[in-house]
């Protein structure tokens, strides 16, 4: 599966425990020292090969505890639509860990821990400059875009360093709920800095 040709794109958001917004965008320290990174997709329109992904989520974890790039290097956990079939659920993992080659095959060295894949319920909302990503007893994650100066624009900044939706600006949001955990890890950054944007990845 990991020769083929995929494609996938959709909606992206993502949320930390940095105040607005996260320096680690720019490749500086986070500013409480570490990032507890969650990051979510929904796909509107993907395959993986013949295999079909539209409308299927996904979440995942990241804990950097230090400088994104530097290091020390990241924990990780993935969580895929428990909606998929046994063929999609492949194909979500390898695109995702970097196997399938693409944007995820970049970031896969920086990640020093997988704490685990799995296969969870997840809802998924999008609704104006609001998200949402439910994963019951795992995650919840909610997040509201924070009003720029002229109330019809949103406020986004313009091609940062390193964006896990390459290629598209993030707009600049905030937490209403972010609490997470699993895999003996727990934490609330709720009130804290959030982006969302479209998102594309290929190989």
């Amino acid at each position: 599966m990991a020769q083929q040709t995929w494609k996938i794109s959709g909606d992206y958001f993502e949320a930390c425990n940095c105040e607005s917004t996260c320096p680690c965008i720019f490749l500086a320290d986070p500013d409480e020292g570490d990032c507890q990174l969650a990051l979510a997709w929904h796909v509107r329109e993907g395959h993986f090969g013949g295999t079909p992904l539209d409308g299927l989520s996904v979440a995942a974890i990241f804990h950097t505890p230090g400088n994104m790039l530097s290091g020390p290097k990241w924990r990780a956990a993935l969580y895929l639509d428990g909606r998929a079939t046994p063929e999609q659920a492949e194909a979500l993992d390898k695109i995702f860990s970097g196997q399938a080659g693409g944007f995820w095959a970049n970031i896969a060295p920086l990640v020093g821990e997988r704490l685990g894949v799995r296969q969870v319920s997840i809802r998924f909302e999008a609704d104006g400059r609001r998200r949402r990503l439910e994963i019951p007893d795992i995650l919840d994650l909610e997040l509201q875009a924070i009003p720029g100066g002229d109330p019809g624009r949103e406020a986004v900044i313009t091609n940062p360093t390193l964006y896990a939706a390459p290629g598209n600006d993030p707009v600049i949001a905030r937490s209403t709920h972010y609490a997470y955990h699993d895999h003996g890890i727990a934490w609330d950054n709720t009130g804290r800095n959030a982006f969302y944007s479209h998102f594309e990845y290929q190989s």
